[in-house]
């Protein structure tokens, strides 16, 4: 047995090693590493361009007015001062600016899931007369600029007596076409054989949208309420004309008539009221960032 097992482990001591890679097997792979450095590279580049702005407004928001125009420029801020913050949280009254805000956006993000939603499921899973001319309008209305219908939508909130008022600030937004579309390319991949099974059991439709089809929208939902809060918080233009009263200023509005005079800029407090602007989209979107980009994936947004 010893004798017959010999030959086996003196051929396998003595087994030459693998063949050495072929030179064009390795020129791949030093050409693919490369392309991976200068991807990197290029990345790299990009994202410190990208927070270069927003690293320059926080340390412009705590630096003097006098500081900020001095020439050439400092990087770092010579003396820390809270003031310019102070001004908005004192003189300038940025908590009514702040719950305007968030009332807007809150309650838009709210109507525009909802409703989306139900016209996305419309869309998708229902069949009546009409259905494919009615996502053809919504796919026109994307193509269709905001400022188009700028002056008709505030005729027709002028002549309804809402100016000034929180519904004009949010009902001409509660349905978007971008949130019906998103809505509805998410809801067709749902498959059919839920649905229809929840219809065999005798359920209604209400009931099968609230109870199947929402359940499992979450990265569609997460999406649309990260893009709607970002353009409602932002929106600058329609509450300008439509809240003609100082009571009903979003922060956008403020941040535009309190900083910016007819004489001079105060840049501090410019920059200050940036900062606690951008700040509540910058923490919703780390809070749902997985979701928005499951989101951005599954619904056919690239």
């Amino acid at each position: 047995m010893t004798a017959q097992l010999a030959p086996v482990v003196a051929s396998a001591e003595v087994a030459p090693d693998p063949a050495p890679r072929s030179p064009v097997r390795r020129a791949r792979r030093s050409r693919g590493s490369a392309g991976r450095i200068l991807v990197y590279a290029i990345l790299l580049v990009t994202l410190v361009g990208t927070l270069i702005p927003f690293v320059w407004m926080f340390l412009g928001s705590v630096k003097t007015e006098q500081e900020l125009r001095q020439r050439p420029p400092t990087w770092w801020p010579q003396t820390f001062t809270w003031d310019n913050f102070a001004a908005w949280f004192g003189r300038l009254d940025i908590g009514t600016f702040f719950v305007n805000s968030i009332v807007v956006a809150v309650f838009t993000v709210l109507g525009t899931l909802l409703f989306c939603s139900m016209v996305g499921y419309a869309l998708a899973k229902l069949e009546f007369p009409g259905k494919r001319l009615l996502f053809g309008l919504v796919l026109v209305t994307l193509m269709v600029p905001g400022v188009v219908t700028f002056v008709p939508l505030f005729v027709v909130v002028s002549r309804l007596g809402l100016v000034s008022t929180y519904v004009a600030l949010i009902l001409p937004f509660l349905v978007g076409p971008l949130g019906v579309f998103l809505m509805r390319q998410f809801i067709g991949e749902i498959p059919d054989s839920l649905i229809e099974a929840a219809r065999i059991d005798g359920a209604s439709e209400i009931r099968i949208f609230l109870r199947i089809v929402l359940p499992l929208c979450g990265p569609a939902l997460a999406t649309l309420a990260i893009l709607t809060f970002l353009s409602s918080w932002n929106n600058f233009l329609w509450p300008l004309v439509v809240a003609q009263s100082e009571d009903m200023y979003t922060l956008p509005v403020a941040l535009s008539l309190y900083s910016v005079g007819q004489n001079a800029t105060n840049y501090g407090v410019l920059l200050a009221g940036s900062v606690l602007v951008i700040t509540p989209v910058l923490l919703l979107f780390l809070a749902l960032q997985k979701y928005f980009i499951r989101g951005i994936t599954t619904t056919g947004i690239k």
